[in-house]
């Protein structure tokens, strides 16, 4: 799915075209073109096989909602499937009053890490999981050595992230905890978007994720260490730590794959990041795309 299609998508939905004074505007593309649309925000998902996804992202805005955490609220309880894209629609929220940063994660963290689990089941924090996925839709675009690479490398942290002892208690986790999946209003108050990787697994996956931030994408050190300090424990102390890194790292390279038929410089990046692991250099600069 290219963007041109994704607005065919939202055509066929009735949500634009003929009649419609409203332009969509495209605001993000990665698992889900996302779309501005009056006061709306419009997800349209790359397949047919993420309409499960949707169905529970939706589920957990109701249950953050009901839970009083601080999160994006959806404008329909249900995904509508249109012509194999689930799609999905959200309240718009006001422009931000500045860009988060890492203690407004942390101060959304630990509250949703003391929720119990929802009465609807939350599937396991499955890092890996979309690595076929995404080497598939990359296609040819990619090195098939590369692609072999990756898919070994998966294999070999499966095993080890199940095998791993938390030192946090298992629950509910957001599963992609950047500061770009927080929002924060003219009120100041910070805002939890982006929910469809809500999982139910290691609380340390989504303290994991700003450790590699500022190993691999250039957060400054004082940054990781407000988090930290907001937050209350630093991963790093974590023996497991590396092992979910290195997860992590696997699966960022595969989903960058994806954009690489479209995209040269989602190539580029994707052979940076592939090189990086082979060569066992730890400290190589990544690029967020």
């Amino acid at each position: 799915m290219d963007e041109a299609r994704a607005r065919d998508v939202l055509a066929q939905a009735g949500l634009t075209g003929p009649g419609r004074a409203e332009r969509a505007e495209l605001l993000a593309f990665g698992e889900n073109a996302v779309f501005a649309l009056g006061p709306l925000v419009v997800k349209v998902g790359r397949e047919a096989a993420l309409l499960e996804r949707a169905e529970r992202e939706l589920a957990v805005a109701g249950w953050l909602a009901d839970a009083g955490i601080p999160a994006v609220r959806a404008a329909e309880p249900k995904p509508r499937l249109v012509d194999g894209h689930p799609l999905t629609l959200w309240h718009r929220l006001p422009e931000p009053l500045r860009p988060a940063g890492p203690e407004d994660l942390a101060a959304l963290l630990r509250p949703l890490h003391a929720l119990p689990a929802p009465s609807f089941a939350l599937p396991p924090r499955d890092l890996l999981g979309g690595v076929e996925r995404w080497l598939r839709l990359a296609g040819g675009a990619v090195d098939p050595e590369d692609a072999a690479y990756l898919r070994a490398r998966r294999d070999a942290y499966a095993g080890e992230v199940a095998a791993l002892t938390p030192h946090l208690p298992p629950g509910p986790v957001h599963g992609d905890a950047l500061p770009r999946n927080v929002h924060v209003g003219p009120d100041g108050r910070p805002v939890l978007v982006d929910l469809e990787t809500v999982s139910a697994d290691l609380r340390e996956h989504d303290l994991v994720v700003m450790a590699l931030s500022r190993d691999r994408y250039g957060l400054p050190a004082d940054s990781y260490r407000a988090f930290a300090d907001a937050y209350g424990w630093d991963v790093r102390e974590w023996e497991g730590c590396a092992v979910l890194r290195g997860a992590r790292e696997t699966a960022s390279c595969a989903w960058v794959a994806q954009h690489a038929p479209a995209n040269p410089k989602a190539l580029t990046e994707f052979r940076r990041r592939v090189a990086s692991l082979r060569n066992g250099d730890r400290k190589a600069r990544w690029h967020p795309f």
